[in-house]
C-alpha cells in the first residue's frame, strides 16, 4: 500500500506521526491536531513546499502514527519522540525543546517555581505543559492567592532563631509571609503549600465553583472588569484539571501491553514509559492460525516486544495489561490497573490497539474487497455459531403510532452490503391496534410464504429489531412455515445493543467494536430508515392523526422521531421520564407522559 493510500485511511483525531526512509529510520516526527489534514499538505502541494522539506519527502518510504486525546498531548508526545528518535530532518528544521513543570521545592519553607528540568530529588513536579503562557498564568493565580516565598534562602531553623536573615521587598508589599524571620510557622506555611499541591493535583473543583459564582456577581453589579478575571482564572483551572497521559510525574516507568481481537487476528499496541514520558509506541498485527486463548496471545505479544533489543525490558519492573498473560515474567510486576492514571495509560494503549485494527480493516476493504467481506461473515458465522456464512441476510422493523398506519419493513444485505431492490414494505392487516408483537407474526409469515410459493432464495440469517417478545412471535412463524431448522434467528434490542437468540435465557453481548455487531446494528439502523420513510408517506397522504398528534409542542417530526426510536405510542407511554428528557427535553417529556397518560 503506498503513502497516499495510507493517508486517506488516516483517522480526523488528534495524534504525531512519523516518517520512515527506505531503511525503516524514522526521519522526521510531527504532531497534528488533524493527523489525515496535516499529513496531506506534505503530498498534495509539492510546489508550496520549502526546499529542505521538499527533499525530506522524496525520501519518505512508510509512515506510522499515534492517537491522543487532545491537542495538547501530541504536542508533548511529539516532543518526547524526537528526543527519543533524534530524526534528521527535525534537527534541521525545528528544535526539541523541553516544555516547562511547576515545581514544589522539597525543603523546610517550600517554594514553587517553574522549570524546564525534571530531576528527582524528592520533589514534587506538576505538568509538563504544552503552553508555557499556561504555566506562567497558573503560577500567577497561585501566588495571587497564597504568599509564598521566592527567595533562594536555604533557610533553617537556626538561621531564623539567630536572626541571620532580613526580610526583602516581597514582605513589604505583601506578596510573602516573611519566613526568613520567624512571621509565619512552619505548620502554617505547610497548610498554604499543601492548597497549592490540591490544585495542583486537579482536587479544588471547589475553587472554580467560587470563581463562577464572583464572576456571576460582579456581572449583576455591572464590573465587567472584575467577572472577566474571575472568568479567566476558572478557565485556567479547569484547564489544568485536565491530565495529560502522555508525560505525567506520577507514572514513571512502565511497559504497557494492549490486544485487540477480530476472528483470526489479534491487534496489539505496547507503549514505552520512561520518566514519565511515553517515549515510544508500537502497533503489531498477529495472525493466529489456529484458536489460541486470549492470554497465551498476549504472552507471545509481550515476549516478541521484549525479543527487540531497544525495548530495556530489564530496566522496567511495572507491566500493564488488559488481562493476566499464561506465562510469568520474572521480576515484573505485571497487573491489570482498576483505576486512576494507570488504568488511563492503558485505555490509550487500548485506543491505538483499536486504531490498528480500524486501519487493517480499512486497508483490507480498499485493497481486497472481496476477502474483507469474506472476513465479516466469517466473523459473523463464528459469533452466532452457525453452520454456513450468512451471505443472505434479512431484517425485521415494525412502526405504527397508536395503531394508525402500523407498517413494517424488510431491508436485505447480501455479501454484507445493501441489496435495495430487494427492500420490501408491508402494510399490516390481520392486527388490530399497537401490537407489534402480533404485527412482526403476521409480516415474517406473509414474508416467507410468498418466497417459498415463488421458489425464491432464502436466507441464511434473519434479524428482528425488538426484543424477546417480538423474536418469539417471528419464531413461531417460521415453526409454522417449518423453516426453524434452515435459518438462523436472532433480535437486536436496542437498550443494551444485547442479541436475543430463541430459546436461550440469556442475552449474547458482543463486543461493541467487532465487526459483527456493527453489521447487525448497520441492518436494524437501515431498517429504521426505510421502514419510518414508508411510515411517514402514510401519514403524510392520509393525513391521519394520533395520541401525539394531539400533544402541544409536539410536531410531525419530533412524533416521527418519537417513533422512530420508541416504535409505537404504547413504548412511549411506558418509558419512564427521566429516560424522555434525555430525547426530547424536560418540559416536553413532561408534557408527553401528561398527553399519554
Amino acid at each position: 500500500m503506498t503513502i497516499n493510500d495510507k493517508i486517506k485511511l488516516l483517522p480526523e483525531v488528534p495524534g504525531v506521526y512519523r516518517y520512515l526512509d527506505e531503511n525503516g529510520v524514522v526521519i522526521y516526527v510531527g504532531k497534528a491536531k488533524n493527523l489525515k489534514k496535516r499529513v496531506s499538505q506534505y503530498f498534495q502541494s509539492p510546489d508550496k513546499l520549502t526546499r529542505k522539506t521538499a527533499v525530506m519527502v522524496s525520501k519518505i518510504r512508510d509512515m506510522e502514527h499515534t492517537v491522543v486525546d487532545t491537542e495538547e498531548d501530541a504536542l508533548l508526545l511529539e516532543n518526547n519522540l524526537i528526543k527519543e528518535y533524534q530524526p534528521k530532518y527535525n534537527i534541521l528544521l525545528k528544535d526539541g525543546k523541553t516544555y516547562p513543570w511547576i515545581c514544589v521545592r522539597k525543603e523546610p519553607f517550600p517554594r514553587v517555581f517553574l522549570t524546564r528540568r525534571f530531576k528527582k530529588d524528592g520533589s514534587l513536579y506538576f505538568g509538563p505543559y504544552s503552553s508555557v503562557m499556561h504555566a506562567h498564568k497558573l503560577l500567577e493565580l497561585i501566588n495571587a492567592l497564597y504568599k509564598l516565598r521566592t527567595c533562594n534562602l536555604p533557610l533553617t531553623d537556626e538561621g531564623i532563631e539567630g536572626g541571620k536573615y532580613k526580610v526583602c521587598l516581597n514582605y513589604h508589599i505583601k506578596k510573602c509571609l516573611a519566613p526568613c524571620v520567624g512571621n509565619i510557622s512552619s505548620q502554617s506555611y505547610k497548610e498554604q503549600t499543601d492548597a497549592i499541591i490540591e490544585i495542583l493535583k486537579g482536587n479544588s473543583a471547589y475553587l472554580i465553583r467560587e470563581f463562577d459564582k464572583r464572576m456571576k456577581e460582579a456581572a449583576s453589579k455591572l464590573e465587567f472588569e472584575l467577572a472577566n478575571e474571575f472568568k479567566e482564572k476558572k478557565i485556567l483551572l479547569e484547564k489544568h484539571y485536565s491530565k495529560s497521559m502522555v508525560v505525567h510525574s506520577g507514572i514513571m516507568d512502565l511497559d504497557v501491553f494492549s490486544l485487540i481481537f477480530e476472528g483470526q487476528d489479534a491487534f496489539g499496541n505496547y507503549i514505552k514509559v520512561r520518566n514519565g514520558c511515553i517515549i515510544r509506541s508500537i502497533n503489531l498485527q498477529i495472525k493466529m492460525r489456529i484458536e489460541e486463548e486470549q492470554p497465551s496471545v498476549l504472552s507471545q505479544f509481550m515476549a516478541e516486544i521484549y525479543s527487540r533489543s531497544d525495548t530495556e525490558q530489564d530496566s522496567v519492573k511495572e507491566i500493564l495489561v488488559p488481562f493476566m498473560p499464561d506465562q510469568e515474567f520474572v521480576g515484573k510486576n505485571v497487573h491489570v490497573p482498576l483505576k486512576g492514571d494507570k488504568l488511563s495509560v492503558l485505555e490509550l494503549s487500548r485506543k491505538n490497539a483499536a486504531e490498528l485494527r480500524y486501519d487493517k480493516l480499512k486497508q483490507e476493504e480498499f485493497v481486497n474487497p472481496k476477502e474483507h467481506t469474506e472476513r465479516i461473515l466469517e466473523n459473523l458465522r463464528r459469533d452466532l455459531q452457525m453452520d454456513e456464512l450468512p451471505r443472505h441476510i434479512e431484517c425485521f422493523d415494525n412502526s405504527n403510532i397508536q395503531g394508525t398506519n402500523p407498517v413494517s419493513a424488510c431491508v436485505v444485505f447480501k455479501d454484507a452490503a445493501p441489496s435495495k431492490s430487494d427492500y420490501r414494505h408491508f402494510n399490516i392487516k390481520s392486527v388490530v391496534g399497537a401490537n407489534d408483537f402480533a404485527s412482526m407474526k403476521e409480516v415474517v409469515n406473509r414474508r416467507y410464504t410468498r418466497v417459498i410459493s415463488e421458489g425464491g432464495e432464502l436466507p441464511q440469517l434473519i434479524v428482528i429489531d425488538g426484543g424477546k417478545g417480538q423474536v418469539r412471535f417471528a419464531y413461531e412463524a417460521l415453526l409454522e412455515l417449518g423453516l426453524v431448522n434452515r435459518i438462523k434467528l436472532i433480535g437486536i434490542a436496542e437498550r443494551m445493543e444485547e442479541l436475543i437468540v430463541p430459546g436461550d435465557p440469556y442475552p449474547l453481548f458482543l463486543d461493541k467494536n467487532s465487526t459483527s455487531l456493527k453489521l447487525i446494528m448497520q441492518l436494524r439502523d437501515e431498517a429504521h430508515r426505510f421502514g419510518i420513510t414508508h411510515h411517514r408517506s402514510r401519514r403524510s397522504k392520509g393525513q391521519i392523526s394520533s395520541a401525539l398528534d394531539q400533544i402541544k409542542g409536539v410536531g410531525p417530526r419530533t412524533a416521527e422521531k418519537l417513533i422512530a426510536k420508541y416504535k409505537s405510542v404504547a413504548r412511549i407511554r411506558r418509558v419512564p421520564e427521566d429516560e424522555l428528557a434525555a430525547f426530547v427535553g424536560p418540559k416536553l417529556a413532561k408534557a408527553i407522559k401528561e398527553g399519554l397518560s
